[in-house]
This record gives C-alpha cells, sequence and structure tokens, in this order.
C-alpha cells in the first residue's frame, strides 16, 4: 500500500537515495549521460536517475512498477571507482530488470516479505509476558501467528533467492549485449571483489531488498542460506569464459574529465595552413 504510487522513488529514497544533480558533479553529470545511452540502446523509457550519496561500496538497483514509475540509483563508491565503460555496463544491468518486468516483480516480494515479516513481529508482541511476567491466553494465539509469520518470511525468502539468482544471469547477458563489452560489467564485478577483500565497509540495507542490488552485501546465517546472487566468480567466468581476479579501484579520472588533446596541423601535410 505504501508504494502503491510512485514506489520507485519512495522506495530509493528509503534506502537512502536521492535524485542526481548533473549540474554541480561531474561524475553525477556523467552517471545521467549514461542513463540517457542506455535509454536509447534498449528501447526502455530513461527512468530517473539517482544516487546513493552515504555508500562507498560499488553497488546499485532498479526500482519501479513499470517504465513510467522506473528508478536507476548508484552508489557514490560507483561513481567514484568505475570508469565510464564500467559505469555504462552497471547501468545497463539494471535497465535490464527494468526492460524484463523484474523490477516489478521484486516491488511486490518486498511487500510480500515485509508483510509476513510484520506477521511475526505481531506474533512476537502478544507473545511476550505481561507486567507481572504472566503469560496470557493471547500467548498461544501470539505463538501461533510467530510460527505461521516465520514459516512465511522463509518462504518469501527462498523465493527471492531463487528468482533473483536467474534473473541476475539475465542481466549480466543483456548488459554485455547492450553495451558490445565484456570489460564494462565484467569489471565492475572485479572492482568489487577487490573491495569485498580490503574489506571496505558498505552501507548495509534490510534482508527484505537485498535481491534488488547488483550485488547483495548482508553477512550472517541468513545471507548464507537464501543467498540472493550468484557467487562473484560464477558472474565473472560467465562473462569472460574463464577465471578471472579483482582489479583495483583506481580509474583514469583524467582521461575522463576533459577530451583528449588534438594534435595541431603541421605545414608538412598538404592541404593544411598552420594558424
Amino acid at each position: 500500500s505504501r508504494l502503491s504510487e510512485g514506489g520507485g522513488v519512495r522506495l530509493a529514497e528509503q534506502l537512502g537515495a536521492r535524485p542526481a544533480q548533473p549540474s554541480g558533479n561531474f561524475d553525477e553529470q556523467r552517471f545521467c549521460n549514461i542513463v540517457d545511452e542506455m535509454a536509447i540502446s534498449s528501447n526502455v523509457k530513461r527512468p530517473k536517475a539517482m544516487v546513493v550519496a552515504r555508500d562507498q561500496g560499488i553497488n546499485a538497483f532498479a526500482a519501479g512498477w513499470n517504465e513510467d514509475d522506473a528508478v536507476v540509483a548508484v552508489t557514490q563508491g560507483a561513481l567514484d571507482h568505475l570508469t565510464r565503460e564500467e559505469l555504462q555496463g552497471l547501468v545497463a544491468h539494471e535497465f535490464s530488470h527494468i526492460g524484463e518486468g523484474d523490477t516489478r516483480l521484486n516491488m511486490r516480494l518486498v511487500g510480500m516479505v515485509f508483510g509476513l515479516e510484520m506477521l511475526y513481529r505481531m506474533g512476537e508482541t502478544l507473545f511476550e509476558p505481561d507486567t507481572r511476567d504472566r503469560r496470557m491466553v493471547a500467548a498461544l494465539l501470539g505463538l501461533a501467528i510467530m510460527v505461521a509469520g516465520w514459516l512465511g518470511w522463509v518462504a518469501g525468502h527462498a523465493l527471492q533467492a531463487a528468482v533473483s539468482r536467474q534473473r541476475e544471469h539475465l542481466a549480466d547477458a543483456r548488459a554485455v549485449q547492450w553495451t558490445r563489452s565484456r570489460d564494462g560489467l565484467g569489471g565492475v564485478l572485479r572492482k568489487i571483489l577487490t573491495q569485498q577483500k580490503e574489506g571496505v565497509e558498505t552501507r548495509a540495507v534490510g534482508s527484505v531488498v537485498q535481491h534488488m542490488l547488483l550485488v547483495a552485501n548482508e553477512s550472517g546465517k541468513v545471507a548464507g542460506w537464501f543467498d540472493s546472487h550468484p557467487p562473484l566468480t560464477e558472474r565473472i567466468r560467465r562473462i569472460y569464459g574463464r577465471n578471472l581476479g579483482p582489479l583495483p579501484l583506481q580509474r583514469e579520472t583524467e582521461s575522463e574529465a576533459a577530451p583528449p588533446a588534438v594534435a595541431a596541423p603541421t605545414t608538412d601535410a598538404p592541404g593544411w595552413t598552420l594558424v
């Protein structure tokens, strides 16, 4: 109900995203330009570009009920560490989720799992003893609701994980197809490997929305049991056809910030006049 209207933007804002500001930031301008380019390449209506400014990890997500409601959000870490080609691969991956209707399914899964979690919390409240440490008759009802909510929550997360793993492979393939480059998205995944090995701190989000991210960042037992994404090494191997290691996080900012200098013509070339 809360996400019924403008759900893509609302959910993105709840995850800490804000609208991109191309007028005052070169990296965000580059991101908005890439969104425009991918809208043409994928024949998908341009989604709203947003940035999770407080997350230094490399990640992204797409949300929305349809193309009119869609949002593509990237983290500040993606803007800081990715080259233009890599950012293009990341955005193309998210465009695939929009074009294939994955975002609508993901929004429904978010609502379903969140509702089941609320059911569990309600049962937990009824099950708690009163101020005199006595358990009332309602505790039995609370226990039954807790069990039902927990079973539903487990089933919901299992469904999220099963659906997400297959859709991630398709989105990876679409990103390579639309950008005509394996090094775009492949470079993103290899740099995420570097961040994971270096222990770069990322902004944690709830388990309810892990399946929407480019790469899950949840830790703990639940993450292992209900992993919503294929292993990074497997995704990289499918893109390149072989195993490849991590990449350094540095990017060539100077070459991207300004166009390459054009050599002045010389008088030796016929038809040119030195000015």
